[in-house]
């Protein structure tokens, strides 16, 4: 059941709930008038979006990055308060060694030959939000396998390549324990989708062993400016043009690394893992993504591109209440089941999926 969450000072609460409120009735109105931002969004879809970018918009105008992050988080919504999955924190005190995360695992027994997903959280590389947190957790019980969530150093206080470092870390760490790379998927959204990207090229340059799959879900493949979606859907999207160009800063800030030593779509594929991609046809990086699957397609790499042509950045979040959604959630488990499967399977060059609805049995990624 879909739940708002409040936490944290007061005055951060109170003023996301007026956000919250205000846009709620502000959508209502202009929809009782034949108004709605797209006609084939839901209510509650549009008011998500919209408060969304509310939030991120008053986070960014504090300064305090330590704030801004408290007040992000101070009132986010979830699909399922109750999800059946445990959450076991690593890297701390009592588990120094091990990589600093989160292992989700579902409330079941597992077969000993799951894959398991090493996740790569959004935000810019500067936001790790409870509601991303919450998302991972969903996703491991959407897919039923065992998920790293990897809490990796933020900017601006780590500039790259502090993140790939943590990220190459915990990928190790994953191969010590005895895991077969092949049994490793490796998968993360917007910056952690740039990371995924990255760090399959940083494997392939240290002669470590490629994962099953890299999953990028509406991916940052360009740090600098590319596409007219860049801005130009500034009106629909939750994310705005203007943050990608402070996280870029922030990202690079104090080091002699320039957006084309960062950004995945200067890098080589060929070679690597196949990539599958995911977006929303009317989020900001739509453009940058579209670019990155044809660019990769030149190089002859094998990868898969779904566009989704209403829906906006990171709209897997909504899982079983949004039909696209549902469908996203469900090509990635595909994908990940075509990942385990014989090299003699086919795995499309590139494709742009068109759907809101899902046409193909969903897999059992375990064998019993």
């Amino acid at each position: 059941m879909s739940k708002i969450i409040v936490t944290g000072r007061f005055g951060h609460q109170a003023r996301g709930l007026w956000h919250l409120t205000k846009i709620s009735w502000g959508v209502l109105a202009r929809r009782m008038l034949g108004q709605p931002l797209v006609p084939t969004w839901s209510a509650v879809f549009e008011i998500g979006t919209l408060f969304y970018r509310e939030q991120f918009n008053h986070a960014f105008s504090l300064g305090d990055m330590a704030e801004a992050r408290a007040y992000f988080d101070a009132v986010y919504t979830v699909v399922d308060a109750n999800l059946p999955v445990s959450m076991h924190a690593t890297g701390g005190a009592d588990t120094p060694h091990q990589p600093k995360g989160h292992w989700i695992r579902p409330l079941m027994t597992l077969p000993a030959d799951c894959p398991t997903v090493l996740y790569l959280h959004g935000g810019g590389y500067a936001f790790y939000a409870k509601v991303t947190q919450h998302f991972m957790q969903s996703l491991s019980h959407a897919l039923q396998l065992p998920l790293f969530a990897l809490d990796y150093r933020l900017t601006p206080e780590h500039p790259y390549p502090a993140q790939l470092d943590d990220a190459i870390s915990a990928y190790r760490y994953l191969l010590a324990q005895g895991m077969a790379p092949q049994k490793i998927v490796i998968a993360g959204d917007s910056a952690g989708g740039q990371l995924v990207l990255n760090m399959l090229v940083r494997l392939q340059e240290l002669s470590l062993p490629q994962p099953a799959i890299g999953i990028a879900l509406s991916p940052w493949t360009d740090s600098g400016l590319r596409g007219a979606s860049q801005f130009g859907n500034d009106v629909y999207d939750m994310v705005q043009g203007y943050q990608t160009q402070l996280f870029s800063r922030w990202l690079k800030a104090g080091t002699p690394y320039t957006d084309r030593d960062v950004s995945p779509i200067y890098r080589q594929f060929k070679d690597t893992a196949p990539v599958y991609l995911q977006a929303g046809g009317k989020e900001i990086l739509v453009d940058m993504i579209r670019d990155f699957a044809h660019e990769l397609k030149q190089q002859g790499a094998t990868v898969l591109l779904d566009v989704w042509p209403h829906m906006t950045h990171e709209f897997h979040a909504y899982g079983g209440t949004l039909p696209e959604s549902r469908a996203a959630i469900a090509r990635i488990k595909t994908s990940i089941a075509w990942s385990q499967q014989s090299a003699s399977s086919t795995f499309p060059a590139i494709e742009e999926t068109e759907v809101s609805q899902l046409s193909e049995p969903v897999p059992d990624l375990c064998s019993a």
